[in-house]
């Protein structure tokens, strides 16, 4: 343990001695990382400040909880304004309060029977979503509220992202509408919001707010009435322009509400009934969540060099989520740095105080994290750069009792809320014993073969893992520096050629780094179970000796039901025979048979692998040199010579 300490206090002097080097940085903390991390090593020396954390860990799960939106737009497009709700509010005192808020409004808020159905509706059965969001609107509030007062906007207005996104900065409609505000593509880009690669502003607080602002702005200049303006951020002006003409002239929203698309006539009252909720919430016996975040213990930072949500997690001590939550933006958790262009990250205060004391060390270590990346092997012989193809692979992930969808999630790279979309969670709490279905995507990398080739290896060796999940490979080998293929044949008791011939290699050449079956190809054939009475899977699964986890994949099944009469995908390697099954008798005599006849003829389902591992002492190579075969494909019926 003293020497431990020891070591550790030598590297932090040594690490503090070389910070100001920065050319010799990187290299000499690469030497030193068996040791201790680079990452420890920069924290040790961060100048710290005692700040009041802004936002409590506890409630994280709430910022991922994307269910709301779904829920208000459903409520919009469904809701029938004409059908009674029985709840306890009478509908003097509902005239009465409807009166108090249109003496303070901008907005033509009077009683009627619809507005009165749709309020109620939302007293009895979004109770619980109200809490939430007056919850959020705890953080997102201040902003709009600075904004609309800038532009003279009407305050009430901040009610309209509660009614379009449910105040989820990262919501998206089925149309493509996105961000707090729901601005399609082109309107977006029409009020200067950025939407590239790695940031959508859409989904920028201030920005989109501001845009929401500029919009607002330019309906009132063209319809001189809110309610009006209201119904065509929803609709487009021009549909309000036709509803007018269609109404014969008229102006007031509810005369021409008839002429209106359906989703628009239910949202301005969509939008009163919501301000009703908000204004009169403690009336009803609304208590707001505690709120997620305090809109002042955050500000923002100019970002001077890129820097991943993941390495700013690591050095701040904060978790991707928050980043995330406060940042929505930065669609790849990515905060890229341009010349042209400035981008900010905005952070609670106490991690605004290490971020702002400790710049260049977290810069220095956001470029040592990136450089530990593979880079290209140049080389004018080769063509450029190795190349890789993503694999969306799912996975089953059982839950055990303590575990938590936040650990889960960091142990599979995966957001809370992706978890419970795949799964169809309502809550954020992970269901002890279920097998949570989870969505990867992984790289396949594939091999780099001489520019001179005639073929594209690096395709080929994609096709073959990835070709409708027919071919599957035994097992990879990464080349490593000084290896040959003489050596990895060796390594794994095969031959050379045996190696080319997987691989799709022309002459001997390998870069370091790339990837090689080692074995050969499984090849695979599908097979369809239809379930009986009385079967399950884990049945099932024995009958042809696979996992459970594997026909669930197969199968796209989110729990282990299955239904009488349904058919069940089954991938069974070549000629694999079922449990129930009697295995036929081999013969000992058989390889001999073919040895003497000196000739074999292929049969359906046939492959040079498989027909090699039928006559002892005979390889793939001798069968491709003996018949003249260099592609390695064979048909049914061909007759191969089995000797020299």
């Amino acid at each position: 343990m003293n020497f431990r300490n020891t070591t550790l206090s030598l590297f932090s002097f040594f690490s503090l001695a070389v910070m100001a080097q920065d050319s010799t940085l990187v290299g000499t903390l690469t030497q030193q990382e068996n040791k201790i991390s680079y990452l420890d090593s920069i924290k040790k020396t961060f100048v710290k400040h005692d700040v009041a954390v802004c936002v409590d860990e506890r409630w994280m799960s709430e910022l991922s909880n994307q269910d709301l939106f779904p829920e208000m737009i459903a409520d919009i497009e469904n809701l029938n304004p004409d059908i009674k709700v029985d709840y306890d509010l009478s509908t003097d005192l509902l005239k009465e309060r409807l009166k108090i808020l249109d003496s303070k409004s901008a907005f033509h808020i009077e009683y009627n029977q619809g507005l009165e159905n749709i309020i109620k509706h939302y007293l009895k059965n979004r109770k619980k979503a109200y809490e939430r969001l007056m919850s959020l609107s705890q953080y997102y509030f201040p902003y709009f509220e600075e904004a609309l007062a800038k532009y003279n906007v009407p305050l009430e207005i901040k009610y309209l992202a509660v009614v379009e996104s449910a105040l989820n900065p990262r919501a998206v409609s089925k149309a493509g509408a996105t961000g707090l505000w729901q601005f399609m593509y082109g309107t977006g880009k029409q009020y200067n919001l950025d939407i590239n690669t790695f940031t959508d502003e859409r989904s920028d607080m201030l920005k989109a707010t501001e845009a929401a602002c500029q919009y607002m702005v330019n309906m009132y200049a063209i319809f001189g009435d809110w309610d009006l303006v209201l119904a065509s951020y929803n609709a487009g002006p021009g549909n309000v322009t036709k509803a007018i003409r269609r109404s014969g002239g008229k102006q007031n929203y509810w005369n021409i509400r008839p002429y209106l698309p359906k989703e628009t006539q239910g949202y301005v009252p969509a939008f009163l009934a919501t301000m009703y909720v908000f204004e009169f919430h403690k009336e009803h016996g609304i208590k707001p969540n505690k709120p997620v975040a305090n809109h002042f213990a955050t500000d923002t930072i100019l970002i001077k060099n890129k820097i991943s949500f993941k390495q700013l997690s690591d050095v701040l001590n904060i978790s991707v989520e928050q980043l995330q939550f406060l940042n929505p933006s930065y669609k790849r958790d990515f905060i890229p740095f341009m010349k042209d262009k400035k981008h900010y990250v905005r952070l609670p205060l106490d991690k605004v105080a290490i971020f702002t004391s400790n710049e260049s060390k977290i810069y220095a270590y956001a470029e040592y994290e990136f450089n530990k990346r593979e880079k290209p092997f140049f080389n004018p012989d080769y063509v450029a750069g190795t190349e890789s193809e993503s694999v969306i692979k799912t996975k089953y992930h059982k839950v055990r009792r303590g575990e938590t969808l936040g650990g889960i999630s960091k142990k599979y790279g995966v957001t809370i809320s992706e978890i419970k979309k795949w799964n169809k969670l309502k809550s954020n709490s992970a269901p002890l014993g279920r097998n949570l279905k989870i969505i990867t995507e992984e790289q396949v990398v594939a091999v780099a073969t001489p520019a001179k080739s005639k073929s594209n290896v690096a395709e080929k060796v994609q096709d073959s893992v990835l070709q409708k999940s027919q071919i599957k490979p035994n097992e990879l080998h990464v080349v490593e520096k000084g290896e040959s293929l003489y050596s990895i044949a060796k390594k794994h008791n095969v031959t050379r050629d045996d190696i080319k011939t997987w691989n799709n290699l022309e002459d001997e050449n390998i870069l370091i780094g790339s990837s090689l079956l080692v074995s050969a190809p499984i090849e695979l054939i599908t097979e369809n179970y239809i379930v009986q009475a009385g079967d399950n899977l884990i049945q099932i699964a024995k009958k042809y000796n696979v996992s459970v986890d594997e026909l669930k994949e197969w199968n796209e099944l989110e729990d282990s039901n299955v239904k009488i009469g349904t058919s069940l995908k089954v991938l069974l390697p070549e000629k694999q025979e079922v449990a129930q099954v009697e295995p036929k008798p081999v013969k000992t005599e058989r390889q001999s048979k073919y040895q003497s006849e000196k000739v074999y003829i292929v049969k359906k389902g046939d492959s040079l692998f498989s027909i090699s591992q039928k006559i002892k002492g005979v390889t793939v190579s001798d069968l491709k040199k003996w018949n003249g075969i260099s592609s390695g494909k064979i048909k049914p019926g061909m007759k191969l010579k089995i000797s020299g």
